[in-house]
């Protein structure tokens, strides 16, 4: 399994094109053939899936009931604006209109490593949402998700 970590500037030229940073091509598997999904992310980013760890997004989704509500709109919503990309000879994704305008990517974008995926943003978007953050907050965030539930660091 990848792990991409790291953050990555790249400009963005007139025709959506955007070099995929060299740390993170290390990282992508030789399974995913320089292949990935590119869709629309739970903030205001887009997120980058290579082609072995989308593989595994696509079998949760067919897990999900079909006739059920929420399993609908799932499905409908992240398969609706998913795109399947490569790399170009000068290692390039190019980022589909609908998705740059979404997201508000235009002259730079921001590649984050976030584990078995990569985010990609506009640089005010990500400036904005870390905005919103403070430090105590994430604190918390990182005491109940990571932490085994153990007060004594208080």
């Amino acid at each position: 399994m990848p792990s991409f970590k790291g953050e990555y500037e790249h400009s963005v030229d007139n025709k959506g094109r955007v070099a995929f940073p060299a740390k993170l091509r290390k990282a992508v598997s030789a399974d995913a053939q320089e292949r990935f999904t590119l869709l629309r992310g739970q903030d205001s980013c887009l997120h980058l899936y290579p082609q072995d760890e989308w593989e595994k997004v696509e079998e949760r989704l067919d897990e999900l009931n079909s006739f059920s509500r929420k399993g609908r709109l799932i499905k409908r919503n992240l398969l609706r604006y998913a795109e399947d990309i490569t790399l170009d000879k000068q290692n390039r994704i190019s980022l589909p209109g609908h998705l740059k305008e979404w997201s508000g990517i235009s002259e730079t974008a921001i590649f984050i490593g976030s584990g078995e995926l990569i985010e990609i943003w506009a640089p005010e978007k990500l400036t904005m949402q870390d905005d919103e953050q403070d430090f105590e907050s994430y604190l918390d965030v990182m005491e109940q998700v990571m932490g085994d539930g153990d007060a004594e660091g208080d």
